[in-house]
Parts: structure tokens; C-alpha cells; sequence
């Protein structure tokens, strides 16, 4: 019988809920899933109170029935420290270093945080590395507390890099030996992690999707507002050459994207130079891109050329299958921002490369607890029979009756009280579902924008870029040498109007090619415009 494994990735401002079957060894797959924003940024002092309504109506909208599940939080909330720590001494001189080196490498006091660890390997001294990692303890109860308060019960905790290294090493387990990047560009902050074997090398760098968003605001002389609007409808990152924009605002929204992303790359290739003479690792061979940012249209592109490595987008439903309740063509955009559940998914499996949980201790005393209740229970089921047997003996059947009349008016008035509460629930729960009927549109709104430039995105050929996207009117230009056609004779637009009519959220009688022309010295390259109208 397949087992049911819920994960609930938390960011900064969305959380997702998935809901995965193991069907098998090794074989996971998605069942359903929900994305939804946060009415304010994530603030762990009112964590219960941002995200119930989130999880109420990701409850209501998906149909996942709470349960046991999974829990990732924001990597800011993380610390992780890589330490060579000698064996010699045996297991509890091992385990006194290890907690020095915890007190040397984390900011507070080792009583207020919640620590594990993990051998990764061995150093070329002989030592074994260790990664460790640790969170503050009344941060991390804030969010499994929310969590708590609408039904789930938090089993696995673990950092949002560290879900995310597992989802790579599961999906891609024959590149686990190379030295590979996985980069997931979120709204604050961007997750680095290169991994190679048994080596691994986590950094949080401070630039995300809202960095983009201020950059375009400053070249564009706009609100955040605005700026957030343009980066939707124009942004894309420019690729740099002599072929500039002719809508001078889309050339201004994609210089402002490149000018972000060259930061980015700067700490990319820093955060190289140190895990290389540090772990003494080797040159990265491929960067997997991930997160709602990098989805940004010639991203990949652009990191490509500046790393001088492959680069792919990472969909962990490459290797993990899609129930049939899946709606596939959302996933094609959702896949981004679902990496985490699925390594926490794989770690639940017991297919995790890494299995770090920072589960509080009071919910690991409580899960000790549940566990002793079936031994109670019967020992409490014997104790009433015995009681029950010595009142028979003694032929005191009128105070058997007392007694168990007793008994019924206790819980009758437990009962009664317990129905106040439900019903004062009830009324909570109504105002929470209005709070979350409001917020649907604007996750809607938000989400529409994205699935848009995913669909063009995908549309493009080997060779292409987009030039101008204004509306419902989108200009593609292409190399003519560099240009691939598709298979049966038609012509790159021919190919690229093919694709795109394809899309869930194209309506396919509306897309037309209006325009094409030649441009550049000798007409070297090529352009057409396509109208189009969106769902």
C-alpha cells in the first residue's frame, strides 16, 4: 500500500504544500499540491497569525487532509558550519568537539538553539567532516506552533538548502559525483550550493527577486509597485552585444535584470574560489537553476556564458511521477518553486543524501509520549477490568451504577464544553476562509504574469530572445546562422508560434504572426512580432 507523506515548504512570503505517495523503493510520486502568498513577509513573532489563513485555505483549495508532514523553513533562519573534527579519543571526545565547534560557529548561546549534525566524509588529515547545523529554538517552535494550530503535526524540520540538496542528489543521482551548483533564486535571497560526492558547500547570499524589483524601480524612475509590474510583463536579462531593445523601457527593465544577476554571478564564482581551496573541490561542471526568480526569461543563458558551464533548470518531477489529479501544465511553472517538498519527501522516504532534522525538543517529547499511549492505554483498560471484577465480587451493584452514572455526566459536561469550543472555532475558522478569499485573488494576479513568460519562454528556439513584449504584441529576434527549425520544413516563427499555441494559457486561436523584417548589418538578424491573447 502506497504511504502518504505531506511536506510544507515555509518561505519568506509563499508557502507550498504537497502531498507525495511512495509507491515503492525509490519511487515517489505527487499526488497534489498548493501554492499560495502570504498576507505580510514571514515574521516569527506573529508567525501563527500570517500563516493560518495560508494553510486554512491551502487546506480548502487542495483537499490535503492534515497529517504527519515534513516542514521546510527560510535558509535565513538557518546556521549550517563545516568543521574537521579528529576521531581520536573515541565517540565521546568526537561528540565534545563537535559541540565546541558548534559554540566557536554559531552567534548564541548553544541553549537557545536546536543543533544536529552529520559526518559528510573524511578530510585528507584522517578527520572526519562534519556539517553542522542549528536554529534558534523560539523561532523554529513559532512556525511548527502555526503549523500545530491548524492540524498538521510537524515530524522533520530541516533548512530549506538542505531539502533542496536532497530533491538534486534524488533526481539526479548519476551527477552526484561531479561537482555541481544548485542556485535557487528566491524573493530575498539566493540559495548556493555546490556539491561533489561526499563534499558539500551551503552559502545564503542577500540578493533575490526583490533586489531585480529595486534595480528596475531605479532605472525606471518608478514605484515597487510599478517596477513589479514591469519585471512581469518586459523583464527578461539582457545578454549584452550590439542588438539593443527598440522599446527603450524593456531595455532599461533587462539591463536592470543583468545588472542583479552580474552581482549574483560575482558571489557565485567567490563562493567557488573559497569551497575549492578550502575542501579542495573541483571546477563546477553544471549549475541547476530553481525558484520563482529564475524564472526569468534568458537567464539560464546568461549564466551559461558568464560561468562557462551547462546550465539546466532543475524539475524534480523529472525523475518523481505526476498522479493523475495533477494539473501538468501548471506544473510546468509551479515545478520551480516545489524542489523543497520533494527533498523533503525523499528524506521521509529514507531517500535523502542528508538527514538533518531540527525538530524542537518539546515536539520530539511529545512524539516519545504518543508512542507510549497504546501501553497506557491497555494498562489503564486493565486497571478499570480489575475494578469492575472487585465491585462484582463484593455485589455492590448499586455503587457499580452510581459510579458509572458519575462517570457519564463527566463526560457529557466534557462533551458540552468541548462543543463551545468547536463552535468559537467555527466562527474563527469562517473569518480565516473570508481573510483567504481575499488573498486568492491577488495570488491569482501574481501568478498569472509568471505562467505568461514561462509559456513564451518555453517557446523559444535554440538562438532566439525576446526584444520588445509590449501587451498582447511580443517581438522575437534570432541569429539567421545561429536560428533551428523544427523538423518538416517550417521556419523558426512558424516553429515558435507552433509551441506557443500549445500553452494552457494561450488562447491558440488569437496567436498570429503580424510583422517580420530584417535588422541589423546585412540583416544578420531576423525578427517577427507575434499577437497574441493570453486566458
Amino acid at each position: 500500500m502506497a504511504k502518504r507523506i505531506l511536506t510544507l515548504n515555509i518561505g519568506t512570503i509563499a508557502v507550498e504544500l504537497a502531498e507525495y505517495e511512495q509507491r515503492g523503493k525509490g519511487e515517489l510520486a505527487l499526488t497534489r499540491y498548493g501554492i499560495t502568498y502570504l498576507e505580510a513577509p514571514l515574521d516569527f513573532t506573529t508567525a501563527e497569525t500570517i500563516l493560518a489563513p495560508a494553510l486554512l485555505g491551502l487546506i480548502r483549495d487542495t483537499g490535503i487532509r492534515p497529517g504527519p508532514v515534513a516542514l521546510g523553513i527560510p535558509g535565513q533562519s538557518v546556521f549550517t558550519k563545516f568543521a574537521a573534527v579528529p576521531m581520536a579519543g573515541g565517540a565521546e571526545k568526537f561528540e565534545q568537539m563537535v559541540r565546541y565547534e558548534i559554540e566557536q560557529g554559531i552567534p548564541f548561546p548553544i541553549d537557545e538553539m536546536i543543533c544536529d549534525r552529520q559526518v559528510i566524509g573524511d578530510t585528507e588529515n584522517g578527520d572526519k567532516s562534519v556539517m553542522i547545523v542549528a536554529a534558534k529554538t523560539d523561532q523554529v517552535e513559532a512556525l511548527t506552533s502555526a503549523v500545530s494550530a491548524v492540524g498538521f503535526t510537524p515530524v522533520l524540520v530541516d533548512s530549506a538548502q538542505g531539502s533542496l540538496t536532497n530533491a538534486v542528489r534524488y533526481v539526479h543521482p548519476e551527477s552526484s559525483e561531479a561537482c555541481v551548483i544548485t542556485l535557487w533564486i528566491a524573493s530575498k535571497t539566493t540559495s548556493l550550493i555546490i556539491t561533489e560526492g561526499g563534499k558539500v558547500y551551503t552559502r545564503l547570499i542577500p540578493i533575490g527577486g526583490k533586489a531585480v524589483t529595486k534595480e528596475i524601480a531605479t532605472a525606471c524612475g518608478c514605484s515597487m509597485d510599478e517596477a513589479e509590474n514591469l519585471r512581469n510583463e518586459k523583464g527578461y536579462v539582457a545578454l549584452g552585444g550590439v542588438v539593443e531593445d527598440e522599446d527603450s523601457v524593456a531595455d532599461r527593465v533587462s539591463k536592470a535584470c543583468r545588472v542583479v544577476m552580474t552581482r549574483i554571478n560575482a558571489e557565485i564564482s567567490r563562493s567557488v574560489n573559497f569551497y575549492r581551496s578550502q575542501q579542495q573541490g573541483s571546477a563546477p561542471v553544471k549549475l541547476y537553476l530553481t525558484g520563482g526568480t529564475a524564472l526569468l526569461p534568458q537567464i539560464d543563458a546568461f549564466f551559461q556564458d558568464a560561468l562557462g558551464i551547462e546550465v539546466e533548470y532543475f524539475n524534480p518531477f523529472d525523475r518523481i511521477a505526476v498522479g493523475a489529479g495533477v494539473d501538468r501544465a501548471a506544473l510546468e511553472t509551479d515545478s520551480a518553486y516545489l524542489a523543497a517538498t520533494a527533498g523533503l519527501a525523499a528524506q521521509i522516504a529514507g531517500e535523502a543524501r542528508f538527514e538533518i532534522n531540527l525538530l524542537p525538543p518539546s515536539l520530539v517529547a511529545a512524539r516519545e509520549s504518543r508512542a507510549k499511549i497504546p501501553f497506557l492505554a491497555a494498562g489503564g483498560a486493565g486497571l478499570v477490568l480489575a475494578l469492575v471484577l472487585v465491585a462484582l465480587g463484593f455485589g455492590n451493584e448499586t455503587e457499580v451504577l452510581e459510579a458509572q452514572r458519575d462517570a457519564v455526566q463527566a463526560k457529557v459536561s466534557k462533551l458540552e464544553s468541548l462543543d463551545k469550543k468547536v463552535a468559537a472555532a467555527q466562527g474563527e475558522l469562517e473569518v480565516a476562509r473570508a481573510d483567504a478569499e481575499s488573498l486568492r485573488g491577488l495570488l491569482a494576479s501574481r501568478s498569472k504574469a509568471v505562467q505568461r513568460v514561462v509559456a513564451v519562454r518555453t517557446s523559444l528556439n535554440p538562438g532566439m530572445w525576446i526584444s520588445a513584449w509590449d501587451g498582447e504584441r511580443i517581438t522575437v529576434r534570432y541569429w539567421k546562422d545561429n536560428a533551428k527549425s523544427a523538423a518538416g520544413g517550417k521556419t523558426a516563427s512558424e516553429t515558435f508560434v507552433d509551441k506557443l499555441k500549445s500553452k494552457h494559457v494561450v488562447d491558440a486561436k488569437s496567436v498570429k504572426i503580424s510583422d517580420m523584417s530584417s535588422v541589423g548589418a546585412g540583416g544578420a538578424v531576423e525578427q517577427f512580432t507575434v499577437e497574441v491573447k493570453f486566458k
